[in-house]
This record gives structure tokens, C-alpha cells and sequence, in this order.
């Protein structure tokens, strides 16, 4: 609607600068620039080249997002931005553009917790989240298992990796694989070509006594590492989609096996997933596979809000907004710890 508050958000927790504007529930821009070209050769992501980065493309990025909704500067209602978690330097560049709109501007400012944030962009596809909702957010820095009866207040955590995240493990053994940075997306390519049930590698954290919805996929890269060594002694070749297909088999069975738990356990009806590595086909396919099996409504934004972008901090934004939520002050931080159960960053 014409009279709903129009939100402009900016992310820049890593490596890509997303700029969004939201009017209520509805996206009317969604830009990125993303520097991810410029990690690729050291194997991951540097946060002093992210950060030089987030500079360079800031200002571009902004008048991108203003030209793409048709709107100006002044017609903005409210800033989001990113506060936490994230890589340091580069939330730094994000709130400090933040808070410089919003002053120059005169309009309040809500800084947003980035995984919550991921979890609010699905309302800007599928309507208003359901209360509660349980969330499985799975990306480079984190998997993690939210309980969620209010986005904006109201965020509990059920579990969370203990070692490496997915999206972290999916680069890692593609680069055993020397399949290149970033991982998630050619590990999926290879493994449509593979044989899931090839190799029987291990899942972590699912015996009797293990925690029900933490995860650990160190042991699970470790296994894969090994066999790939073992290969290459022996003088064997290695089969690249047969392993790719077999490890990413392992990952997604354990995802939503403990997803689909949490839900039952907790009497929660609706699952949403988000974060770059819910972009990943298999683990839509079984997750959705699962959900109908156990009754669960399953709620996956495109593959374009998954990743990092400036629409799902708009989003969140535009629900403190609705929500009549105080706006944060100036001082707030660029928080690179900030805990899940934070929504929002108020001084």
C-alpha cells in the first residue's frame, strides 16, 4: 500500500553489498555488488579486500537500488542496516553509511540482526511469517535452528554448528575437489551427475547421545579429504561427482533431519529456510520431500534472497517499522558477535 513506510536496507556482513527498498511486505529493488570475484583467488573470503570493497560500492550500489524502485533519496520513510554478525571492517562500512543517511536525511535508523534478517525476506515472496515459525538457516558462517514465535522480539535458539557451517564445509571440500571458490554453487552442479549413495560418508551429531539439533560437518570434510587422499596414493582416479554427490547427500540428510525434529518436537507447523546454502537444489528437494511427509508447510525464498542482499534487511526493517518498534540510536555498534536471540541493535 501507498501509505506503508518505505525501508531502505544495507548489507554488507561479507563480501557482497546489498542494497533493498521495501514498502511494507512488497520489494521494489534489490541491488548487489558483489566482490566475490576478488576472494576467488585466495580460496575465501578477505575481509580487507571485502571492506575496500563495500566503499567502492556503496554509493554505485545505493543510486542503483533508488533508479531500480523508481524513487529518490528524500521519498525514503526509514534506514536498516546490518549490525551483527558478520565480519568486522566490513558491517563497519555498512552502519557507518547507515547512520550518515540517516542523519543527512532526518529519518530513524534500525540496526538488524543479519541472520534474522534472513529469516524475515521471506516474507517479501510468501506473505507474513507464520508465529511461530521454525527457521533453518544454513549458510558460510552459520547453520543454525531458530524457533521463531515474533521476528522482531522474539528469536530462540534450538541449535547451531560447532565447528564448520555448511556453506564453510562446502568450500572446503571443493577445493579438495579443486573445484574452485565458492563452493556451494559447483559442488551442486557436480553432484546432478553423481551417485549420492556412492560413498557412505559419516553424519555428525545424529547418534543417540549427540545434541538433536546442533551440527558438525568438521569430521564429515575430514572424511571426505581422506578418501579423495586415499584415492590419489593408491594411483586411482578420483570420481569429482560421485564425491561431490555423496558429501552433499550428507549434509542436506542431516540439515533436515534435524529440521524436520525441531519442528515435530516443538509443535511448530511451518519451516522456513534461508541463507546461501538453502540455494542448493538437493536440499530443497529433500527438505520439501521431508515436509510433506510429516505434514510441515515448507516456506524457501527464491536463490536470490537466500544469499546475502540489502532486501531482507529492508524486510526486517519494514517489520520494526509495522510493529512500532523504538528505532536504534546513533551509537549502536558494528557488532561482529552479535547473538541470534538480538533482533534488533537499540544502543
Amino acid at each position: 500500500m501507498a501509505d506503508e513506510p518505505l525501508v531502505l536496507g544495507i548489507e554488507t556482513s561479507c563480501d557482497e553489498t546489498g542494497i533493498g527498498i521495501v514498502r511494507g511486505t512488497t520489494l521494489l529493488a534489490d541491488a548487489v555488488a558483489s566482490s566475490v570475484d576478488e576472494h576467488a583467488r585466495f580460496g575465501g573470503v578477505v575481509p580487507e579486500v571485502a571492506s575496500r570493497a563495500h566503499l567502492e560500492a556503496m554509493v554505485p550500489t545505493v543510486r542503483r537500488a533508488l533508479a531500480d524502485a523508481g524513487v529518490t533519496m528524500r521519498d525514503i520513510d526509514a534506514i536498516a542496516v546490518t549490525s551483527g554478525p558478520g565480519l568486522a571492517g566490513a558491517l563497519l562500512v555498512g552502519v557507518a553509511a547507515a547512520k550518515g543517511y540517516s542523519v543527512a536525511l532526518d529519518k530513524p535508523l534500525y540496526g538488524v540482526n543479519h541472520l534474522a534478517s534472513h529469516v524475515c525476506v521471506d516474507q517479501l515472496e510468501h506473505g507474513r511469517l507464520p508465529e511461530p515459525c521454525m527457521a533453518l538457516l544454513v549458510s558460510g558462517g552459520h547453520s543454525s535452528l531458530l524457533l521463531v514465535p515474533d521476528i522482531t522480539s522474539d528469536v530462540r535458539p534450538l541449535g547451531s554448528t560447532i565447528d564448520d557451517a555448511a556453506g564453510e564445509a562446502f568450500d572446503k571440500v571443493a577445493r579438495v575437489l579443486g573445484l574452485g571458490f565458492p563452493g556451494g554453487p559447483v559442488i551442486d552442479r557436480w553432484a546432478r551427475e553423481g551417485d549420492r549413495a556412492a560413498i557412505a560418508f559419516p553424519r555428525g551429531l545424529t547418534g543417540p547421545r549427540d545434541a538433536p539439533f546442533d551440527f558438525s560437518f568438521s569430521g564429515l570434510k575430514t572424511s571426505v579429504a581422506r578418501w579423495v587422499e586415499a584415492r590419489q596414493r593408491a594411483g586411482e582416479s578420483v570420481p569429482v561427482a560421485d564425491v561431490a554427490a555423496s558429501f552433499q547427500e550428507a549434509v542436506v540428510d542431516v540439515l533436515t533431519r534435524k529440521a524436520i525434529r525441531a519442528c515435530k518436537e516443538n509443535g511448530v507447523e511451518h519451516l522456513m529456510m534461508g541463507g546461501g546454502v538453502s540455494a542448493n537444489t538437493r536440499l530443497r528437494a529433500l527438505a520439501q520431500e521431508r515436509c510433506d511427509a510429516a505434514g510441515i508447510v515448507l516456506r524457501v525464498p527464491r536463490p536470490g534472497l537466500c544469499t546475502d542482499n540489502g532486501a531482507m534487511v529492508a524486510a526486517l526493517g519494514a517489520e520494526m517499522v509495522a510493529r512500532d518498534r523504538a528505532p536504534s540510536t546513533l551509537s549502536i555498534p558494528a557488532d561482529s558477535s552479535m547473538p541470534v536471540t538480538v533482533s534488533q541493535a537499540v544502543s
